[in-house]
């Protein structure tokens, strides 16, 4: 994301500052789109970003938008942040806070690759850049179109009732010091219903959501000082309430 200075306008009173770019020929500040006015935004290493940078974040992702100077622009839809994160070299990084993180639908560990996809690496590599030959595979009006498929996928009560229940659950675990939001049981809904529409169903099956649940709630949530202690993770804390909560009878 570009950084964003702040000056007194030459035309303006000192009080008065001007967010963006010197016009040279309008002797004056002008907003320039940066990098986040994009359809698919990668932020490498987000736990490298100042908080600053990290909290400008916020309205982007939950909004669609970004307020500069007073003024807000609406960002290009579709619209998904992606971000790696490095959990190994913690020197100069700065945690992710909790609201940042509930924004995120899912975290994944990509770990190491299997021997054969690490001989792949080597043979596609090692001649020459894979990113000068790579070339799109879709465009943004039909990933906009798959979306409104995707909300289209049925979840009958009981389904929706379940995410309610697994998140709930999390609330009242004396193993977690903070459980999951209601924008978690949204995105456990909405990740459950594209992977129904993945496996060519236009319904979500209790599976779904079992499926779904590590992804897109572990990252969420904070374990207690006793769970710490104990060597516990978030995982093995989700495992135990899914094998807890009861699934209601499915119809759909």
């Amino acid at each position: 994301m570009s950084a964003r200075r702040c000056w007194p306008s030459p035309s303006r009173s000192p009080s008065t500052a001007r967010c963006g770019v010197f016009n040279q020929d309008l002797r004056d500040f002008e907003f320039r789109p940066g990098a986040i006015f994009a359809n698919v935004v990668v932020g490498d290493e987000i736990n490298r970003a100042s908080p600053k940078t990290q909290s400008a974040l916020l309205e982007s992702m939950e909004e669609g938008q970004v307020t500069v100077d007073g003024q807000t622009y609406e960002l290009h839809k579709p619209f998904i942040v992606m971000a790696t994160q490095n959990p190994i070299e913690m020197e100069g990084t700065y945690p992710l806070p909790e609201a940042q993180r509930d924004r995120f639908m899912a975290r994944i560990s990509m770990g190491y690759p299997a021997p054969s996809a690490e001989v792949a690496i080597l043979d596609t590599h090692g001649g020459a850049s894979p990113l000068a030959t790579m070339q799109p595979v879709t465009d943004g009006a039909t990933i906009a179109r798959l979306i409104d498929i995707v909300r289209d996928v049925y979840a009958s009560p009981a389904i929706r009732q379940y995410a309610v229940d697994i998140s709930t659950a999390t609330r009242s675990s004396s193993d977690l010091r903070l459980g999951a939001s209601p924008r978690a049981t949204l995105h456990l809904l909405r990740a459950s219903r594209a992977v129904a529409a993945i496996e060519g169903r236009d319904h979500v099956l209790p599976d779904d959501v079992q499926g779904i649940v590590m992804p897109v709630l572990a990252h969420r949530l904070i374990l207690s000082g006793e769970a710490q202690l104990a060597r516990r993770s978030a995982q093995d804390v989700l495992g135990e309430i899914l094998r807890r909560v009861p699934v209601a009878p499915f119809n759909r």
